[in-house]
């Protein structure tokens, strides 16, 4: 995470109110965008999809091609120097030393179960890590927005600020993941350690469990397994808030794998200490 928040505080140094604003307006249109391709196909009669792995259901749909090619359309348009990383397309090159990083649909399975929470991810990242990011629920109209500045969420209740949990005890704390079991034998057993010695454990909503983290809702999230477009945006969003997001021993989590974010630093200790062992 230090390499993460470095250059995090190196691109703000050095960027101009203009250039901040033109990532900020990309940001919310990119969405935007999102939010129209994903709507226009969620809870509809007949939605199937693909798998992408053939030993377990990893499922891809029309509305996950058709958000990130809208994103990265926008994205063309407001900000042609800067590369994009998606999960549907691959990498596409850029000039700039800022990177994109896009999840259509973070949650498919959730999507195609009708349920309200599934996200796009919206992330931008320099060389050190995510400066700035969305985290969008379509459906209920919230979004989450952190880096640059920022640390806001609006929705149907109008917009407030985020604001991660003040310190308090494990034994005391709200504990989230997606699946039941996280990953190997040697995950899960950590994520067990963990969760035997929180007050609440619960499962299944992806992204917006972290949006949760930055809103003050809940004091963690422990997951294995995950992309760089999986974690990018959801970084941006909880470290505004106050929060910290690491891997499991403790150093940058922005490239994937086991991920723990935290409301704060004290209840991040207290888990990760068990998480390693």
């Amino acid at each position: 995470m230090g390499r993460a928040m470095t250059g995090q505080a190196r691109t703000e140094a050095g960027m101009t109110a203009a250039e901040r604003q033109s990532l900020i307006a990309a940001l919310h249109a990119a969405a935007d965008a999102a939010r129209v391709a994903t709507l226009r196909h969620f809870r509809a009669e007949g939605l199937e999809a693909d798998t992408k792995e053939t030993d377990r259901f990893d499922p891809v749909t029309v509305a996950d091609r058709a958000a990130e090619r809208a994103m990265t359309g926008v994205l063309a348009r407001m900000r042609p120097q800067d590369a994009i990383l998606g999960e549907e397309y691959g990498l596409t090159p850029g000039t700039s030393g800022l990177t994109w990083v896009l999840d259509p649909i973070d949650g498919t399975r959730g999507y195609l179960s009708g349920t309200p929470t599934w996200g796009v991810l919206v992330g931008v990242s320099d060389a050190g890590g995510p400066i700035l990011g969305a985290i969008d629920q379509p459906y209920i109209g919230e979004r989450f927005v952190g880096g640059l500045g920022l640390a806001e969420m609006t929705g149907p209740q109008g917009p407030r600020a985020l604001r991660c949990r003040p310190t308090r005890p494990l034994a005391e704390a709200i504990l989230f993941t997606t699946y039941p079991e996280l990953g190997t034998a040697e995950e899960d057993a950590a994520f067990r350690a963990v969760s035997s010695r929180a007050r609440l454990t619960r499962y299944g909503t992806d992204c917006y469990a972290y949006a949760l983290v930055a809103s003050g809702q809940i004091d963690l999230v422990i997951e294995a397994g995950l992309q760089p477009y999986d974690v990018q945006a959801p970084i941006a969003v909880v470290t505004a808030a106050g929060g910290v997001v690491t891997d499991w021993q403790g150093g940058a989590a922005h490239r994937g794998g086991r991920i723990i974010a935290a409301a704060n630093a004290a209840i991040h200790a207290e888990a990760l200490a068990l998480l390693k062992g």
